[in-house]
């Protein structure tokens, strides 16, 4: 019988934002799980690999700062973030990402995500969030949605090939406009 690992994630839909599902991560090649809890939705074998990567991505982050984030870079990645020019190469981004963990947390959450139909290139998004202290001691939470887009290396390995983020404002995202 195939193993089946799970991971929680936010899931994200029309006023959804903040329920938690549940996504198999399979590890039977692909195959379906049999049984499905409510509220667990399978995901592609492809994906569920680039999701694992992800969170994984995310937790050596959290745990090693700036260095771990760009460890995860191929030689020729872009990052894309608001308000900043974007940076091309992973020594550049490895320069720019000198954060120490003690002083800047940077988490997400993948919530989903797409294999490409070679197996070599996909990319997960989900949500962010990165939190701090100002000048005076008081905390800053920056928070919004990334994408990540993954190619796999000649060896095997994957690597980040793009990351790009867009913070959100704190309202609410099921707000429609009024016409």
């Amino acid at each position: 019988m195939a193993r089946i690992r799970w991971i929680t994630v936010v899931a994200l839909g029309i006023c959804a934002v903040g329920a938690r599902a549940q996504i198999p991560l399979d590890a039977s090649g692909g195959k379906p799980p049999v049984a499905r809890p409510f509220g667990q939705m399978p995901v592609a074998a492809g994906v569920m690999e680039l999701m694992e990567l992800d969170v994984r991505f995310s937790q050596e982050t959290l745990k090693g700062g700036g260095k771990a984030f760009a460890s995860w870079f191929a030689p020729d990645a872009l990052t894309l973030n608001n308000k900043r020019t974007p940076i091309l190469g992973k020594t550049r981004i490895s320069a720019a990402a000198d954060w120490e963990p003690q002083n800047y947390q940077l988490s997400w959450v993948p919530v989903g995500g797409k294999m490409g139909p070679s197996n070599d290139m996909g990319y997960t998004w989900g949500h962010y969030e990165g939190r701090s202290k100002d000048r005076n001691g008081q905390p800053v939470v920056l928070e919004g949605r990334y994408i990540t887009v993954w190619i796999k290396q000649p060896n095997g390995e994957w690597k980040v090939a793009l990351d790009a983020s867009a913070e959100e404002p704190a309202a609410d995202c099921c707000a429609l406009p009024k016409p």
